[in-house]
């Protein structure tokens, strides 16, 4: 049981990655990740958001998400840091596991750390060509296949949009690439918003639905969202909450040195 709850634990972890690394898109400097802090709730100018219609396309819902996010901004960030507390939860319990995480992103470097001694702790790196984990064999979904960062690429060759069944209060919409890796969107009617979203990836179904969200330098993170998968042992998940949040800061490459 502890091997099926670690293991769970492992997978919610690397699915964070996925989500957060779709907030530093490009670019990175010198300097160190750990100066100049943005607070979480300092708010920027509003971000407009774009109400759905019921004749609204495919490509109209991506580009509709695409705007409340933060357009241009959030295609040009070079670089996130976010912190915060999680409760883990294995398959089918009730009771949850405490700790914390912090995710260090630019462009496609990343490094993440979930604490959660002294039952689980999981750090994973990526310098922009190998990777590091704590755990051996725990590997991550590409985030240039899935997830946030496929809103950017709507309007490149090679993607295609196709509807889906509405769902509430919700719209949804699927990115495809050419060799069928797929994510399903479904956003706010009122604001375009993306509320959750889906994919497959190695035979497990991975989710994410937002429940709050913070404007940082005219990007829009989420900062309460749940995440969840699920195995042949019932549904695993996890509740995060973003207490820092900082954008676009400079950082040098050995924030994702690999440990000797």
């Amino acid at each position: 049981m502890k091997k099926i709850l670690i293991r769970s634990l492992s997978l919610l972890a690397l699915l964070t990655s996925l989500l957060l690394s779709a907030y530093a898109q490009t670019g990175n400097n010198s300097k160190s990740a750990e100066t100049n802090a943005k607070p979480a709730d300092t708010p920027s100018a509003a971000i407009p958001t774009t109400a759905i219609t019921a004749t609204a396309t495919p490509i109209e819902l991506a580009k509709a998400a695409l705007a409340a996010q933060g357009g241009e901004k959030f295609k040009a960030m070079k670089s996130a840091i976010l912190r915060g507390s999680v409760d883990l939860y294995g398959p089918n319990s009730t009771q949850s596991l405490p700790g914390g995480f912090v995710l260090v992103t630019a462009g496609d470097k990343f490094r993440m750390e979930v604490d959660a001694r002294p039952l689980f702790s999981f750090k994973q790196i990526f310098d922009g060509q190998q990777t590091y984990s704590s755990l051996p064999g725990a590997e991550m979904a590409p985030a240039s296949k899935f997830g946030m960062r496929l809103l950017t690429r709507i309007d490149e060759p090679g993607y295609t949009l196709t509807a889906l069944p509405d769902k509430k209060k919700t719209r949804g919409f699927r990115i495809a690439d050419a060799d069928g890796n797929a994510t399903d969107f479904y956003v706010d009617l009122a604001t375009g918003r993306v509320m959750s979203y889906s994919f497959t990836y190695n035979g497990v179904n991975f989710g994410h639905e937002n429940k709050k969200f913070k404007e940082v330098e005219g990007v829009l993170i989420p900062s309460s969202f749940t995440e969840r998968f699920e195995m042949k042992q019932g549904a695993a998940f996890a509740e995060f909450n973003v207490k820092e949040i900082k954008l676009n800061q400079a950082m040098t490459d050995d924030v994702f040195a690999m440990p000797n």
